[in-house]
């Protein structure tokens, strides 16, 4: 039964194609990310399945919903990445977006969910600096939701454990 489970999983392409709320949403590499582009950083661009901007695509169905930004397909995992203002007065924001884009997912995009990384699927990367000091409760909040911004979205430094 395993086997028939997994005979053959869609590409991020057919899982976005097959998602209705974004079925028109695929884009080749990281044409998604637009003016981010830069802050997404991997070895090999040849393994990037494409990227689809969720918070554009979905912004005419929730208009009023705090949408997550981006998912990005490397090497057959998708990722999903948020761009957005580090600073303390923005976290309970992130936070809302995450759930939102976990609920998103388990009840509106079931195929793309199911080609998610199993390694840390979240990510907060900063459209400037960081400014969420250590000593603010803002701070233990995205650790404990692991979503502690960071400047780029290196997936050689993310995903590839050096101990």
């Amino acid at each position: 039964m395993g086997k028939e489970k997994q005979q053959r999983k869609l590409t991020f392409k057919e899982a976005v194609e097959a998602t209705p709320d974004v079925a028109s949403g695929y884009q080749e590499g990281k044409n998604a990310f637009g003016k981010y582009a830069d802050k997404i950083i991997v070895p090999d661009p040849d393994k990037i399945d494409g990227s689809l901007d969720i918070d554009e695509t979905t912004l005419k169905l929730y208009p009023d919903d705090n949408r997550w930004d981006y998912a990005l397909c490397y090497d057959r995992e998708v990722f999903y990445i948020e761009v957005h203002s580090a600073i303390t007065s923005e976290v309970s924001k992130m936070v809302k977006k995450l759930q939102w884009l976990k609920i998103w997912l388990a009840t509106k995009a079931p195929e793309i969910n199911k080609l998610t990384t199993k390694k840390q699927p979240f990510y907060w990367v900063q459209s400037s600096k960081c400014d969420i000091p250590k000593h603010m409760p803002q701070y233990k909040t995205v650790v404990q939701n692991k979503i502690l911004p960071m400047p780029v979205w290196d997936y050689s430094i993310i995903c590839k454990k050096k101990k």
